[in-house]
C-alpha cells in the first residue's frame, strides 16, 4: 500500500513540472518511464531528455521528488536521444572532410561574466591533462586571480574527484531565468557534469548534446566575475573542441603531452586543429617528464625526455615547462587536494606555478 501511495505522490510532483519547450508537464509529455517507488522510500525512473530540452529539467524533477515526505533516495537514469541523421543544426550528422572545419561563430554575450577563456587540451588520453588543468587553475587562484574551472570532459569528468567535491550545485534566480551556482573548492569556482550524474552513471550522448551542455555551462552557470575560465577538454580533436570554439571566443589553448612520440604525434594534430579554428596555442606542457628516485636521487626517464620541448620547437610554439613524474601528484588528486594545494613547494608544484605564470603573461586578465 505504501508503494502505491508514494508512487502516486511522485507522479503528482512530476505532473506539476512543465517543460518550457513543449508546454506539457513531465508526466504527460512522455519524459518519465519505468517509475518505481518501494517501501523503503527509494524512487527510480528513466528520464527521457530531448535534444532541445533544458538540462535543468532533470534537476528540477530530482529536487521536487526529494522534497516529498517518505523519499529516502532518488535514482534517475537519464536517457538521451540519438542525434538525427543528415544535415541539421550545428552540422549534426554531417561528416567532416579533411580541412573542412566549420568556421567559428562565437557568441560574445555568453561569456559576459568571464574575462579570459583558456582551453587545456591534448591529442590523446592518459597524459595528465585534467591534472594540468586543475593545478593551473589552483596556481592562478593562489596568485590572486578569480578563476573558474569548467570540466568539459563529459565522458570522463575527473574534476569533482580531484577537488574533493561531491555536492550537487543548486539553482538560483526567478523561474524562467534560473542559473546554476558553481561549487567552489581551493579558491576555484567549479562546474562539471560529474556533479549532476549518479555515481558510476555514464554520460551517453552524441555531438549535438555535448555542444548543448557546453553552451549551458557557459550561459546558465552564474560564474562570479572571473579573470580566467580554465576549460578541461576531453582528449582528441572532436565535438567538444569544435563546439567550444564555435560557442565562445577562446583566448588560448594549452596543449599537454608526455615525452614519447606516440603522444607528441597526436598533439601535433591537436595544434593544427586549433590553428584551423583560429584559436591561439599558448604553448606546450610536457607532463610526466622524468622521475627522481627518492632512494638513489637518480632521474629515470620513464617516458623519455624532451619530446614536448622538441615538439614546441618544431611547431614554433612556446615551451611552457616540464612537469616531473611525482607520486604525490596522484596521491593529492585522489584525495581531492591538487598538488599545488597539498605540496606547493615540491618540484612538480613549482613547475605548475611556472606554467601558470607563463600563461598569465601570455593572456593578461581582463576583469569582466
Amino acid at each position: 500500500m505504501v508503494r502505491v501511495q508514494l508512487r502516486d505522490r511522485v507522479q503528482a510532483a512530476l505532473q506539476a513540472l512543465v517543460n518550457p519547450r513543449t508546454g506539457a508537464d513531465l508526466w504527460s509529455g512522455g519524459h518519465i518511464r519505468e517509475l518505481e517507488a518501494d517501501a523503503d522510500g527509494q524512487v527510480r525512473f528513466q528520464f527521457v531528455l530531448g535534444q532541445e530540452d533544458p538540462g535543468t529539467l532533470v534537476r528540477e524533477a530530482r529536487a521536487a521528488i526529494e522534497a516529498l515526505a517518505g523519499v529516502s533516495r532518488v535514482k534517475i537514469d537519464v536517457k538521451l536521444p540519438n542525434a538525427p541523421a543528415g544535415p541539421g543544426p550545428q552540422g549534426a550528422g554531417r561528416p567532416l572532410r579533411a580541412g573542412a572545419v566549420p568556421a567559428p561563430t562565437p557568441d560574445a554575450g555568453l561569456s559576459g561574466s568571464i574575462g579570459r577563456i583558456i582551453a587545456v587540451s591534448s591529442g590523446k588520453g592518459g597524459v595528465g591533462k585534467s591534472t594540468v588543468a586543475a593545478n593551473l587553475a589552483v596556481s592562478l587562484a593562489r596568485a590572486g586571480h578569480r578563476v573558474g574551472l569548467l570540466d568539459a570532459d563529459v565522458y570522463g569528468p575527473d574534476i569533482p574527484l580531484m577537488f574533493g567535491e561531491r555536492r550537487r550545485p543548486h539553482v538560483s534566480g526567478e523561474r524562467g531565468a534560473e542559473k546554476i551556482v558553481p561549487l567552489e573548492a581551493h579558491g576555484v569556482q567549479l562546474m562539471s557534469i560529474g556533479f549532476l550524474l549518479e555515481d558510476e552513471q555514464p554520460a551517453i550522448m552524441r555531438g549535438p548534446l555535448v555542444s548543448g551542455i557546453l553552451r549551458q555551462f557557459l550561459e546558465q552557470v552564474d560564474w562570479d566575475r572571473l579573470d580566467y575560465l580554465i576549460v578541461d577538454m576531453p582528449p582528441g580533436t572532436g565535438d567538444a573542441q569544435l563546439s567550444l570554439t564555435q560557442i565562445v571566443n577562446v583566448d588560448g589553448a594549452v596543449l599537454v603531452t608526455t615525452p614519447q612520440d606516440v603522444s607528441t604525434g597526436d598533439v601535433r594534430r591537436a595544434v593544427k586543429m586549433f590553428e584551423k579554428v583560429r584559436t591561439p596555442v599558448l604553448g606546450i606542457v610536457e607532463n610526466m617528464s622524468g622521475f627522481a628516485c627518492p632512494h638513489c636521487n637518480e632521474t629515470i626517464d620513464v617516458f623519455g625526455r624532451g619530446g614536448g620541448e622538441r615538439l614546441a620547437q618544431d611547431m614554433e610554439l612556446p615551451f611552457l615547462g616540464a612537469i616531473p613524474l611525482d607520486p604525490r601528484v596522484r596521491e593529492s588528486g585522489d584525495v581531492g587536494r591538487p598538488l599545488c594545494v597539498a605540496f606547493p613547494t615540491s618540484p612538480a608544484g613549482e613547475a605548475f606555478r611556472a606554467v601558470a605564470e607563463q600563461v598569465a603573461d601570455a593572456v593578461r586578465p581582463v576583469r569582466p
